[in-house]
């Protein structure tokens, strides 16, 4: 899944090792599986060269998306010949 973080959020899931994440959508902080229960364990935690992304890797409990699939990324657009 692709989700945002700020500073706030970063601190919490690296101390509770559940990620929690920045909604846009409702200005304010969230621990992903809060009411679903599909939480998120995290394993590892990447940076890229330039310091502005963050690349974690888990252990999902359950669905990762809203939808109800395991992933985010369900749907392929088809290429072109």
């Amino acid at each position: 899944m692709l989700a945002y973080m700020n500073q706030e959020s970063l601190q919490k899931t690296i101390a509770s090792g559940k990620t929690t994440f920045w909604s846009r959508s409702r200005n304010k902080l969230w621990l992903k599986g809060e009411t679903s229960g599909h939480f998120q364990h995290v394993k590892e935690i990447y940076y890229d060269c330039d310091q502005d992304t963050l690349l974690i890797k888990v252990d999902q409990v359950g669905a990762a998306c809203h939808t109800g699939e395991r992933s985010c990324f369900y749907r392929q657009l088809p290429l072109g010949d």
